[in-house]
């Protein structure tokens, strides 16, 4: 039985999934099986895993398409591990998260949900220069809702026992339980986390340095943001029955937060209108991120401003001068 399970989403990733395979077969940590999910690709991914099926601890699951959620539900259900982990298919591992991880687990047994930061790539695995730096320690439910430390889905290592506790079984569900809500296709990493914080005991916990690489692709991020800001109100409304007195105290704040991150989005994709929209829209909800993080703040309501006034290329010159935080 292995100690850690790393399980691999793969939907249409042929381009992206050779380097992602390499890198958790390189991981420094032996006692772990990697489970890929390919999840009804129609490219060559299929092909791609055939070139891996000399690989001892690398166990391969096909099934009809059911989204980013359904695959990770697929390969948690088939996991052996104490600790599981999720590497997207177009994300990277440095070679010794894994190890980090499960040391810390085994050292903090309160802690459910270990993560750290990441470095941004681009489409070409070229680094960005720019990190999701969170933070570490201290991690409440509030804090989960309103800044999502994990900051996304590669980052974190987690205990089965915490997805033991979180596990249901939907009346239409006839093979396995669900832990991520398969009716999300967007969002779905942010309500588990916050279901796990608001329905367990489990801790959440950082650990230092940016050991994931998480890919961001250009081009089409404004045109997300009307999407992924109803999968997050969608969120809210769910989880809302669970905790009222809990999203009534901190969801004005928490949505203001959101919506300066989907500006952040439109501000890379070079959507001013968009940008100062939502930017427009996160003021009239909440002043609270501008003293919680008035750094971060800051400089994404200078670049919305550089952005409409001087245009892309003045953009570029300040993010590149200031080498700001993602």
């Amino acid at each position: 039985m292995p100690l850690a399970s790393i399980i691999v989403p793969a939907f249409n990733v042929a381009k992206t999934l050779p380097a992602t395979l390499d890198a958790l077969l390189a991981q420094t940590f032996a006692d772990v099986e990697i489970i890929v999910v390919n999840d009804g690709s129609t490219d060559a991914t299929a092909a791609v895993l055939r070139d891996y099926e000399g690989s001892a601890n690398l166990n391969v699951i096909t099934q009809r398409n059911r989204g980013l959620a359904g695959a990770r539900n697929t390969g948690i259900a088939a996991a052996r591990g104490e600790f599981i982990g999720f590497c997207d298919a177009d994300d990277l591992w440095l070679p010794e998260k894994l190890e980090r991880h499960v040391a810390h687990l085994q050292a903090t047994p309160e802690v459910g949900v270990s993560f750290s930061g990441s470095a941004l790539i681009d489409d070409d695995g070229a680094a960005l220069g720019m990190a999701q730096t969170p933070c570490l320690k201290n991690i409440t439910a509030a804090h989960i809702f309103k800044r999502n430390p994990i900051g996304n889905g590669s980052a974190p290592v987690i205990r089965k026992a915490v997805f033991d506790a979180i596990a249901h079984r939907p009346a239409a569900e006839t093979t396995r339980d669900w832990y991520f809500d398969e009716t999300f296709r967007q969002s779905e990493d942010i309500e588990c986390w916050l279901r796990i914080a608001l329905t367990t005991q489990w801790q959440f916990e950082g650990i230092e340095g940016n050991l994931t690489l998480y890919r961001v692709n250009a081009g089409g991020l404004s045109a997300a943001t009307d999407l992924q800001l109803a999968a997050w109100e969608r969120m809210v409304a769910k989880l809302s029955m669970i905790a009222p007195e809990f999203f009534a105290k901190t969801g004005k704040a928490a949505r203001a937060y959101q919506l300066r991150y989907l500006a952040r989005r439109a501000i890379s994709d070079k959507d001013t209108g968009r940008a100062m929209d939502l930017l427009t829209q996160s003021l009239a909800q909440s002043w609270r991120p501008l003293w919680e993080e008035p750094r971060k703040s800051a400089v994404t309501i200078a670049a919305a401003l550089v952005l409409r006034f001087a245009g892309p290329l003045a953009l570029d010159v300040l993010m590149a001068r200031r080498g700001a935080k993602a």
